[in-house]
């Protein structure tokens, strides 16, 4: 299948914005409570639409008040937090467009975003980084170096911008409220910057608003009923969780937030989620931090037969809801009764006790890994989307999933594989264009008006999409061989001890990897295969330890080239002590890998790669 649609279920009127559906939800049920806040103590205060709404109007009065416009940008740096959900609501109501920026930008990356943007103000989620923020603002120079900064870090902090409200009527609000229409901007958000500096994607009221009214509906068993609620920690500056965060308003679904992985577990198991939203590494960790524990605690052999249950057991109901075969044997529903009293529930429990579906999206998943949930009792429903696209595009929803695809079109949009693989997109999600970047936005359409998503993939006989790769991402070997790292990387980095793997290989004789392995699972391993405490330096020093370090990795590796040609195998890796982060300037703030800058920071290792 070349190309694929999923009709619409419903379309926006012309002069709908963001805040007509939160409204819309007041007015029908104004005691639903939409948030929850920590009360410091274990527990969590509800905090109902109605409530909500009156905070919102107060701070949007005091944006107003402080001279935000209709069509002015406002930038929003901040941890994800109930503040955060205030303010990018307040925006709106004020006619404003929100300019989201990851609290761990760099003052560099600032500047370009203040500057590109033409933001007015800033609101900062901590007094940590007004600093930082002013630095970016005194590269930019100008006017920029007196940019107004407001602290959003408190309820006290907004009722100090409130408090600016005390010129605006009531009527001023609602003339602001009311400017925007469906396709007028309504926020910049800013490309990762994976291949250049980060592009600002425009997306209309109208990507949102008709998004969110299409992907209720489609996934609905996936959202719940009336008591649904969602802990959401990934960052609210990245368009899944954003997205994600407007689709619970208008759905009604409650939602708490947490910026502190430090008291994830705790935050689970206090707000009981009935559903979450993550991306691939949170589910690798839970995975293999299981199995670790059961084989410290002397009971790895009972945790690997549990695992190949619930694998086997998923892959089994999947072939019978494709029509493929008749679900699980008697025998292996006996042997997942009896693992799912005494592994999976614990697994469930760790995750608070009641979650049915968990939403997986950013980056690929391992499916091994998406069988192990959801033969556990934790179905994973993974999706695709860029920022382009307003995050989800495409869903794997209950009673349509194929794991190891990312799912069906979202009602609404279309999906073509072009003819050299590249994945093109349109429907209402669809991005507006780049902001201050005419040719380049040209340049992303092709003839027919599909957008040129730059990944690689196919689709199957019933529509299901697969993503293969980044096109920019292509190694082209000496011999004129065409590899995507992507599926080689994920295989490697499906190793419990690997964190990252970056192929490499462009213009040589075969393609090669550079391992980088996980800290905190290289101290877990090394104690528990008797080599003491190592960090990975140390490891890498001891000849015993680097010995089993290196099969192990070997032996990923070699699982890895099973599923692709000899020319197209990793050949030999070289396992590099470093840490690729946010920080390093190695990951995007979503985690995902500039694999550009690992390879010129890491081209010496490389070099003695080929020159062995």
């Amino acid at each position: 299948m070349r190309e694929t649609t999923t009709e619409p279920i419903t379309r926006v009127e012309d002069h709908v914005n963001v805040t007509h559906g939160v409204l819309a939800l007041g007015e029908a049920e104004p005691g639903r409570p939409v948030y929850a806040i920590s009360n410091g103590a274990g527990g969590w205060l509800d905090v109902t639409i109605t409530s909500f709404l009156a905070q919102v109007r107060k701070v949007a009065k005091g944006l107003i008040g402080l001279g935000v416009q209709p069509g002015d940008k406002v930038a929003v740096m901040a941890a994800t937090s109930y503040s955060w959900a205030v303010v990018d609501q307040a925006i709106w109501f004020a006619g404003g467009i929100s300019v989201p920026i990851y609290e761990t930008s760099s003052a560099h990356q600032i500047a370009h975003l203040l500057a590109n943007s033409e933001a007015h103000l800033v609101l900062i989620g901590s007094e940590d980084l007004r600093s930082t923020v002013q630095a970016g603002a005194n590269m930019v120079g100008g006017k920029k170096s007196s940019l107004e900064i407001y602290s959003i870090a408190s309820g006290a902090d907004l009722d100090e911008i409130a408090a600016n409200s005390t010129t605006v009527t009531t009527t001023q609000l609602e003339s602001a409220r009311t400017t925007a229409r469906a396709d007028d901007v309504a926020t910049l958000v800013y490309t990762s910057g994976t291949t250049g500096k980060p592009k600002g994607v425009a997306i209309t009221h109208r990507n949102l608003v008709e998004g969110a009214a299409n992907i209720v509906p489609f996934a609905s068993d996936i959202l719940g009923e009336a008591e649904s609620r969602t802990l959401l920690f990934l960052p609210l500056a990245h368009v899944l969780a954003r997205a994600v965060q407007l689709i619970c308003l208008h759905r009604g679904i409650q939602v708490a937030h947490t910026a502190d992985t430090r008291t994830l577990l705790e935050d689970l198991h206090t707000f009981r989620p009935t559903w979450l939203l993550v991306v691939p590494r949170v589910l690798e960790k839970v995975y293999h931090s299981a199995a670790a524990k059961a084989r410290h605690e002397g009971r790895g052999a009972i945790f690997e037969e549990a695992r190949k249950t619930a694998i086997g057991y998923s892959q089994a109901q999947e072939s019978a809801a494709a029509g493929a075969g008749s679900g699980p044997s008697w025998g292996l529903r006996a042997k997942h009764a009896l693992f799912s009293r005494l592994v999976y529930s614990k697994l469930r429990a760790k995750l608070g006790g009641e979650v049915t579906h968990i939403v997986s999206g950013a980056s690929p998943l391992s499916p091994e890994i998406a069988h192990f949930f959801s033969g556990a009792g934790l179905p994973v429903q993974e999706g695709y989307g860029l920022t382009e696209s307003t995050a989800p595009i495409t869903l794997n929803i209950p009673g349509a999933t194929r794991i190891g695809t990312v799912g069906l079109p979202v009602p609404g949009n279309s999906v073509k594989i072009a003819e050299d693989g590249e994945i093109l997109l349109k429907g209402p999600v669809i991005f507006d264009g780049y902001h201050g970047r005419p040719e380049e936005t040209q340049a992303a359409f092709d003839e027919d008006g599909f957008f040129r998503s730059g990944d690689l993939g196919s689709l199957d006989a019933d529509g299901f999409l697969s993503v293969t790769g980044r096109k920019k991402e292509l190694i082209v070997t000496a011999g004129g061989k065409n590899v995507s790292p992507t599926p080689l990387e994920e295989a490697v980095r499906s190793h419990p001890l690997v964190a990252h793997t970056v192929a490499v290989g462009d213009g040589r004789a075969f393609v090669a990897a550079l391992v980088f392995l996980d800290p905190e699972a290289v101290l877990l391993w090394a104690a528990q295969e008797g080599f003491g405490e190592l960090t990975v330096t140390q490891a890498l020093a001891d000849d015993a330890a680097s010995t089993a370090l290196h099969a192990a990795v070997q032996h990923a590796v070699e699982g890895a080239n099973e599923h692709v040609s000899r020319a197209e195998s990793v050949r030999t890796f070289r396992i590099v002590d470093a840490e690729l982060t946010v920080g390093s300037g190695h990951l995007t703030p979503s985690m995902k890998l500039i694999r550009t800058k690992a390879i010129e920071d890491f081209a010496d290792e490389v070099d003695e790669i080929y020159a062995a």
